[in-house]
């Protein structure tokens, strides 16, 4: 959702990251995605220039080259279903077709020729031997016909002369690895992380500030006010509040997981083109991340220890932030190792969940050592938590303030601490909190070797499963070509022009459904954005940037209307304007449809926008992404057999009848191609029947074909009697051609022309022709990229004129305030449009097809679902396994705390890993919601309700499996209302865990401050559990916040349903035994008389949640444009 340069930028920065270094053989590809026509030609010349003047190798694959930009270059690769048609010198490509019997007509670009005439569908119209009939040529006949080719026969022969090997210079090759040293590798790695760290720092700063702030709570809430030392029980609080600086110090790295993840894509990238070695990159992270260590470890130590009241003696004090040091440095090193391991959001995040829920459940709090069952007991010398949590406890109860002598003669130990610490199995000699320090820095180095090691040998997931269509599936129509369409290829052509220019609308066919032809009128636009910092330290003085400047124009029915300039002219800025798409800035001037004011509620339901990024749900088919559409956008009275004929009359008219059942998939990871997206992304937008189509760049990213295709499927839209308008880049003669109508647009935002294009661009030519100055244009010239060319700055400055300046004063300009002037009056006898509802569906209409789509969604989202259920089942095994028949034991206090502990790590684990997991899927289908809202498809609650709904069918089935092996492996009592109360207690923390992950997405812009902000409030709701500090034991002045822990209403209810019932006398060290019924109620404050209303508790947690993350979706929008 950050903004940052435009795609065409980016392209520009990627190549320009491989010219800089010094590789001698280049190969690019698709570098002019996204760049107009003039800058591809002027980076294309500069290639040239290069490879002649510095015997530079270069291979470059150009998507929609332009004749001039084409000719640039010295030899063509021709491919053809993975066939080699021809590679030879540009020049004698064209007579190698005409051997073969196929010759390039006038006006058409040779590259498009190309790239048409090996397709069986396109071939025909290029047949030159008119005494013979035509027949389809092979791509294998090209391929024989090459090799007898005085070209390819050239080639066979080059390719059969041995390579002289005394020719070569013996310091042609390269022998080291990398440019650098090993050292200047390190610095300039060491470099990039610290800009990155400084550009990054609002990340760093939010970390800093929720451990202080939880260190403030932590302080406050283990307040020294009467804090003894004398007796085991007073040790008990002691114990809370370290447990909880541990956790709390090791999950403060956890956001270092999304950071490492998020980066891998450009490191990859990096490492793969020998940038640096992954040392290079991962030492610099180690190093850079000691002072954060250092300083979070201080903060923590510095405002807890004396006022908590751990022992006096300075030395124990620095010993505490030597060990919270370490564990910092360990916990860092775990999670990058665990997000280099797991290279995707969902894998690392549970992967990395689940090796935390081990380390934590053997770290020796939890559950006791003595508790652990033998076969489980390597887990606990293998967790890191163990050493950490034994430096600590060791530094505090082997202080001599807690020598008392030890008066309970069932426990052999001579004092107070060492109780406290063989209590729970801690080792009770100093010399192991040195030991435990080793252990932990080893651990560091351990996890970072691990991590430089999945940097150099893992590579990232490739997934790519593109559907490729064979020609003979495109269309099962029969194809009949008429004159005019073998002339531009593809039969878009079907405008007529009269003899004074003016567009004709040739008659379209009818639809299913009947539309409203409307027009679309807007003068004098302005718009204006915040001036960014950056410019304003440059010294531009105002506070508001204009990016378009009095933009005046008119779109019609049935007339293709063309928005051209070059990068940052201000296209997509207009058309975002025009359709009410921003979220921010400022703009003024008058838009009107059909004569009346624009309004964009009802605008919304008779327009639609055909986005650049062709932002789908990624799990739904695409005649499923078409029934949605429809479904929801069309009116109500549109029975359902009327909307299927429709459905399938764009599909018919968009071509995708071959690919109905396809699923969408992620752009450039799987599922549909570009070019099936962008026609996709058309019918979608076209079953909602609207009478207005924005389309920005739809031929951007596309082949010269693709793009002649989605061109066809663009005209045949128009030709319904539509109103389209589209932005377009690097238009070949025949695309540019079949527009009707041109608004071209200079950098800054000014109109520069608008009106008819003409025969042959003939009206455009003739108007910038007639400027004192401007060059002719050359016969077979692309009109398009001329305009471009002759209209830049520098130009105007040669020229010394504004091509703004005279537009405006041009009688074109006054041509075209006529025509807004004409259609900004209301016809006589026409209505303003008007809707009864907001929306074209009722709210439970709408509900219905959000959850038809969620579920489809879910079910073939498998990473998400089998994931999160292996990870059910592994964690349900694993605390059945750890916790074995505990649930019947009930002799001791530690048997009653070891239930507590399992019942606090099964609800606090699983549900984060849930509220964790979410977020990714959230996020994704958030964009889509983003486009589907913006069209005014339905309201945020029914979307939100339904998201909602379906994680709860998941949750359901989850809670089922989790309730099944956690029951029956711990050993708690079979009735059927203690079973019940489990499963209804797990149902509903797993429910409100999804809820909260799903409200933090609907809060934050991005996955950064989402795991940060997750974090810490399960710190806190951690805190106020009633594990670490018991409810009675909390200051007063905290007390309030344990009932706003959702995690202390469960863990109150597991514990209550299971055992609040029993009368088992429990033996307690240092004290008088006491009954199971009455020490939960007077030390954990739990009473069985409550659990009702516990229940009723859960229900409140989940509608809270609920409420927020509706109200987030639906007030809150992060997309910036």
């Amino acid at each position: 959702m950050k903004r940052g340069i435009s795609g065409g930028q980016k392209k520009r920065v990627t190549t320009g990251e491989m010219l800089v270094g010094p590789s001698k053989v280049l190969l690019m590809d698709e570098i002019s995605t996204g760049l107009d026509s003039s800058t591809t030609f002027q980076i294309c010349k500069y290639m040239r220039q290069m490879v002649h003047i510095m015997d530079v190798t270069m291979i470059i694959s150009l998507l929609q080259p332009a004749p001039e930009t084409f000719e640039l270059f010295d030899d063509v690769i021709l491919l053809s279903e993975g066939q080699i048609v021809y590679q030879g010198p540009r020049e004698e490509v064209l007579d190698f077709f005409e051997h073969m019997g196929f010759m390039c007509p006038d006006r058409k670009g040779v590259a498009d020729f190309l790239q048409e005439v090996t397709s069986k569908k396109d071939q025909e119209q290029y047949w030159c031997r008119k005494d013979q009939p035509y027949r389809y040529v092979s791509v294998p006949e090209f391929a024989h016909g090459f090799q007898s080719f005085r070209t390819g026969e050239r080639l066979a022969a080059h390719l059969d002369v041995p390579f002289d090997k005394s020719q070569t210079h013996p310091t042609a090759l390269v022998k080291e690895k990398y440019g650098l040293s090993s050292w200047e590798l390190f610095k300039a790695c060491f470099s990039r992380e610290w800009l990155l760290m400084k550009r990054n720092s609002f990340v760093y700063v939010f970390k800093t500030t929720q451990i202080t702030i939880m260190s403030l709570i932590t302080m406050t809430v283990f307040l020294r006010t009467t804090m003894a030392h004398k007796t085991v029980a007073d040790g008990g609080k002691f114990y809370g509040a370290l447990f909880f600086s541990l956790i709390n110090v090791m999950f403060n790295g956890m956001a270092e997981l999304a950071m490492t993840v998020l980066r891998l894509p450009v490191f990859y990238k990096q490492r793969d083109f020998l940038f640096y070695p992954a040392w290079a990159y991962a030492v610099p992270v180690w190093v850079l991340r000691l002072p954060l260590s250092f300083m979070e470890s201080a903060i923590w130590t510095i405002l807890t220890y004396y006022t908590v009241g751990f022992a006096p003696a300075a030395s124990r004090f620095f010993c505490q932030w030597l060990a919270f040091f370490c564990i910092h440095q360990m916990a860092l090193s775990l999670f990058r190792f665990l997000g280099a391991a797991g290279r995707t959001m969902v894998v690392a995040n549970n992967v990395g969940i689940f090796a935390l829920l081990v380390i934590f459940v053997l770290g020796g709090f939890v559950i006791a050592k003595g508790d652990i069952a033998p076969w489980m007991i390597w887990g606990y010398y293998l967790s890191p938590m163990m050493y950490g949590q034994t430096a600590i406890v060791i530094n505090e109860f082997l202080d001599d303030r807690w020598s008392t002598p030890n008066t309970d003669t069932r426990i052999h130990e001579s004092t107070v601490g060492k109780v406290l610490l063989s209590s729970r199995g801690f080792f009770k000699q100093q010399y192991w909190f040195w030991i435990c320090i080793g252990a932990l820095l080893g651990f560091s180095l351990v996890f970072n070797v691990l991590y430089i090691l999945s940097l150099t040998y893992l590579n990232p997931f490739h997934d790519s499963k593109t559907l490729v269509l064979d020609d003979d599936d495109e269309t099962k129509k029969p194809k009949n070509v008429s004159s005019e369409e073998g002339v531009n290829g593809v039969g878009m052509a079907t405008i007529r022009h009269s003899a004074n220019g003016t567009s004709v609308v040739a008659s379209g066919s009818g639809m299913v459904l009947p539309f409203q032809p409307l027009s679309l009128a807007f003068n004098h636009i302005n718009y204006y954005v915040d001036m960014p910092t950056e410019m304003k330290k440059q010294g531009y003085e105002d506070d508001r940037l204009q990016l378009l400047q009095d933009v005046s124009g008119a779109f019609r029915p049935g007339i293709l209307t063309a928005l051209v300039g070059v990068s940052g002219a201000g296209k997509t800025t207009l058309m975002d304007v025009l359709a009410g798409r921003k979220t921010g800035g400022y703009s003024d001037g008058t838009i009107s449809i059909s004569g009346y004011p624009k309004n964009q509620a009802t605008f919304a339901r008779i327009s639609g926008y055909c986005e650049q990024n062709d932002i789908h749900s990624p799990h739904v088919t695409v005649y499923e992404s078409l029934v949605y559409s429809a479904w929801l956008r069309l009116s109500p009275d549109v029975d359902s057999k009327m909307q299927k004929m429709f459905i399938e009359e764009v599909m018919g008219l968009i071509e995708l009848n071959p690919i109905r059942n396809a699923l969408v998939g992620l752009p450039g990871v799987n599922g549909l191609s570009t070019e099936q997206r962008k026609r996709l992304t058309i019918a979608v937008e076209l079953v909602a029947n609207p009478s207005i189509i924005f389309m920005d760049e739809p031929t951007s990213g596309l082949d010269a074909r693709a793009a002649a295709i989605v061109m066809r499927t663009v005209r045949n839209t128009v030709d319904t009697g539509r109103t389209v308008v589209c932005t377009i880049h690097q238009p070949s003669i025949d695309i540019f051609e079949a527009f009707d109508e041109l608004l071209l647009m200079k950098r800054g935002g000014q109109v520069i022309y608008a009106g008819t294009l003409g025969h042959h661009s003939q009206k455009l030519v003739e108007y910038f022709e007639a400027i004192p100055g401007v060059p002719t244009i050359k016969d077979g010239y692309n009109p398009a990229t001329w305009m471009l060319d002759i209209s830049t700055p520098q130009i105007e400055s040669q020229l010394d004129v504004d091509f703004a300046e005279l537009y405006a004063k041009s009688s074109l300009y006054q041509k075209t305030q006529e025509l807004i002037t004409e259609l900004s009056t209301p016809a006589h006898g026409s209505s303003d449009l008007y809707f009864p509802t907001e929306y074209s569906q009722p709210f439970l209409v709408q509900f219905k097809a959000c959850f038809w789509k969620q579920y489809w969604s879910y079910w073939r989202n498998p990473q998400y679902n089998i994931v999160r259920f292996l990870m059910t089942i592994a964690t349900g095994i694993l605390f059945g396994v750890i916790f074995w028949k505990k649930g019947g034991k009930m002799s001791k206090e530690q048997d009653l705390m070891n239930i507590l502990g399992a019942m606090y790590s099964a609800v606090l684990f699983l549900g984060s890993t849930n509220a964790s997991a979410v977020q990714a899927v959230v996020a994704i289908e958030r964009t889509v919601f983003y486009r589907e809202k913006a069209a005014g498809m339905y309201s945020a609650l029914p979307y939100a309700f339904a998201q909602v709904a379906i994680e709860g069918v998941y949750n359901v089935v989850q809670t089922l499996v989790y309730s099944l092996l956690l029951y029956s492996m711990i050993g708690f009592e079979w009735k059927i209302g203690k079973f019940l109360y489990f499963y209804y207690f797990i149902f509903m923390c797993f429910v409100y865990f999804t809820m909260y992950g799903m409200m933090l997405v609907s809060l934050t812009p991005g996955h950064q401050i989402g795991a940060i902000l997750m974090g810490f409030f399960l710190s806190l709701w951690n805190l106020f559990a009633g594990f670490l500090i018991p409810r009675p034991q909390i200051p007063i002045w905290w007390r309030w916040y344990y009932w706003g822990s959702p995690v202390a209403w469960t863990l109150y209810g597991l514990v209550t349903s299971q055992v609040g019932d029993k009368d088992t006398s429990l033996e307690i060290p240092g004290a008088s035994n006491q009954i199971v019924k009455e020490y939960l109620k007077s030390y954990l404050g739990y009473d069985y008389d409550f659990l009702p209303a516990v229940a009723v508790a859960h229900f409140a947690w989940v509608i809270l949640f609920l409420s927020v993350f509706a109200y987030g979706i639906k007030f809150l929008n992060f997309q910036r444009r």
